[in-house]
């Protein structure tokens, strides 16, 4: 299946110089002069070689298909991931790094899709969104509210994102994983 290159998400399988790559980062540029495009970093899914390639929006790429299969998080250990088979109960286990940072927001008995291209996985989605708690929140400093600002604040799971200065520490937020940002107030 043929998509723009500005349409290319964290995650996603591409035919790429013939081999498949993984876009592990993606982040949107708009120069001051010329056009618009995508800075993504790729990680070839067989050997696990780094690119870094720009893709404008006018041309194409091919987003390879995979077998899709839902598993289960069960827990890392060192630094491997266990997944299970949500129909057979088969484990799996895959190396953490091939979630990268994202793979800090795994939780227990978390539902994920993993991507396998000739049996072999090659892919992995985590939900777009989680709710965790804020464990550090920086205080208020008075006078900073003329502009929208943000402060620092820590998640359960060690990640830090910018909260909006109401948020306070003990209280759930809803993050992006993709962007690693916050949301909005969680449940």
């Amino acid at each position: 299946m043929k998509i723009n290159g500005n349409e290319i998400r964290p995650g996603n399988v591409i035919e790429h110089k013939d081999a498949l790559w993984i876009a592990v980062k993606t982040q949107h540029v708009k120069p001051g002069k010329g056009p618009a495009y995508a800075q993504v970093e790729l990680k070839n899914a067989l050997n696990g070689s780094k690119l870094n390639e720009r893709f404008r929006s006018s041309e194409t790429v091919e987003r390879v298909r995979l077998e899709q299969k839902d598993y289960q998080f069960l827990f890392a250990e060192d630094d491997m991931l266990t997944f299970m088979d949500t129909e057979t109960y088969d484990q799996i286990q895959i190396p953490t790094d091939f979630l990268g940072d994202r793979a800090a927001f795994l939780q227990d008995g978390m539902q994920v899709t993993v991507e396998s291209y000739e049996e072999k996985p090659i892919g992995l989605k985590i939900p777009d969104q989680v709710t965790l708690e804020v464990v550090e929140a920086d205080p208020v400093v008075k006078g900073q509210t003329a502009a929208s600002s943000y402060k620092p604040a820590k998640l359960e799971n060690g990640v830090r994102v910018m909260v909006p200065p109401f948020v306070e520490a003990g209280e759930r937020i809803v993050v992006d994983t993709n962007e690693l940002t916050y949301l909005r107030r969680g449940d």
